[in-house]
């Protein structure tokens, strides 16, 4: 077992890259078994979700070569064998095989997806798109078959989400780029990520029409062709390192951040009181002090990111005064606050809210990753907190963040990945 040792209390200073984005990236990847020819994808992040990603790539047939941040991929032998188990089972984005594997072969038989257990992620409204779709669910044992009459394409049709979902927005997308006619998908999430997708798709020659809107319009072809595309900058770090920056830095400078994906994120620091200067694709944060305490309601994209709400947390615990953190999106995403206990901090769940008082002195303990960016927010807390923090199921953090013991180091931070 695996651990992060973290000697905390260092100053910490420089400048950290932004990786590609993790929530794009293992969208792109089952994507490119859409096409007719290779695929590149440049800035892709080194996280562990990619390597179970180009396992199950590799297991159905295709072709993969690594090169430093890029991934070529050669779809062209992709077979589509019933896949029930093994990596299918370790990651949420699995699930985006059943899109691919359907618009390309018309049937995809595979095992539940994986991930974080961040209560109720039912895959409902994914089925119902490809039931309008034309696809027939089965159970064989513990995967799941969906298929056309006959191996036969999908058709397009009009689909309404009841509510927003970027996974079955992204899913629907690769079903339907080859489905004979038109798709209509109403009531679609608009998160940076799926724009990421479609671009990829487009420049396959799919067509496809108004991501980042709340419809999309898409006109199936025959054939997509390969392509080169660039992963966009991972919001979701960007906004992980900012906050770290602003809790634990003297002057950290983010790089590979685009502002106009975390507008939601930047105007609650501002409101926080937390000092940074804006550039082009960087953020300057500098030394904080006298920070205000705020309410913090998630909401879908461009509202304030679930996924950011446990990074900011530690820098919330600096603030003078009592604040409240609602997650509408997933109600089991406050696993990080006992944790935070451990290392003294004075927070509690009530009503399935997170009700905080500051300021708090943190000092290191044992403590746990529950899933992704509760690890994330531990590291944060270690890095602030008085002496050794040990993190352990660290899986989870390394599922999502791109070289960070590296990244870190680099900034002055005394961490280390240890053997425990």
């Amino acid at each position: 077992m695996r651990k992060i040792v973290i000697n905390g209390g260092k100053p910490l200073t420089g400048e950290v890259t932004i990786s590609g984005a993790k929530n794009s990236v293992v969208a792109l990847i089952p994507a490119a078994i859409l096409s007719d020819g290779v695929v590149i994808l440049d800035g892709v992040p080194a996280i562990s979700d990619v390597d179970s990603l180009i396992a199950i790539m590799e297991s159905m047939g295709a072709t993969v070569k690594r090169y430093e941040d890029s991934l070529e991929i050669d779809p062209r032998g992709v077979q589509n064998h019933p896949m029930p188990y093994g990596k299918i089972n370790s990651l949420r984005a699995s699930y985006y095989f059943y899109g691919s594997l359907l618009g390309r072969f018309g049937e995809a038989t595979l095992g539940l997806p994986g991930g974080c257990d961040l209560g109720p992620r039912p895959i409902d409204l994914h089925l119902k798109a490809f039931a309008a779709m034309g696809a027939e669910v089965s159970y064989e044992g513990d995967a799941m078959r969906l298929a056309t009459e006959k191996g036969q394409a999908l058709h397009g049709t009009h689909i309404y989400f009841d509510t927003v979902t970027v996974g079955a927005t992204i899913n629907t997308m690769l079903a339907a780029v080859k489905a004979d006619g038109r798709t209509v998908i109403e009531n679609v999430a608009r998160e940076p990520e799926i724009i990421d997708v479609a671009t990829l798709l487009n420049n396959m020659g799919a067509r496809v029409r108004g991501a980042g809107t709340d419809v999309i319009t898409i006109e199936g072809v025959k054939k997509l062709s390969g392509t080169r595309h660039q992963v966009i900058p991972d919001r979701i770090e960007a906004g992980s390192y900012i906050a770290l920056a602003a809790a634990a830095g003297s002057g950290i400078k983010v790089n590979n951040v685009l502002y106009e994906h975390l507008e939601a994120f930047i105007a609650k620091l501002e409101e926080i009181g937390v000092r940074m200067t804006v550039e082009e694709d960087a953020i300057f944060v500098e030394k904080q002090a006298d920070l205000r305490p705020v309410t913090i309601k998630t909401a879908p994209y461009p509202g304030f990111a679930t996924d950011l709400q446990q990074p900011l947390t530690p820098l919330l615990l600096k603030t003078k005064g009592r604040g409240v953190i609602k997650d509408t999106i997933y109600e089991k995403r406050v696993n990080h606050v006992p944790e935070l206990a451990r290392m003294g901090a004075n927070l509690s769940v009530i009503s399935g809210q997170v009700v905080y008082d500051g300021p708090n002195h943190l000092t290191g303990a044992n403590v746990k990753a529950t899933d992704l960016r509760a690890g994330a927010a531990l590291i944060i807390a270690g890095l602030m907190a008085e002496g050794r923090t040990e993190i352990s199921n660290i899986d989870f953090i390394l599922r999502g963040y791109s070289d960070i013991i590296e990244k870190l180091r680099a900034l002055g931070a005394d961490i280390s990945l240890v053997e425990a």
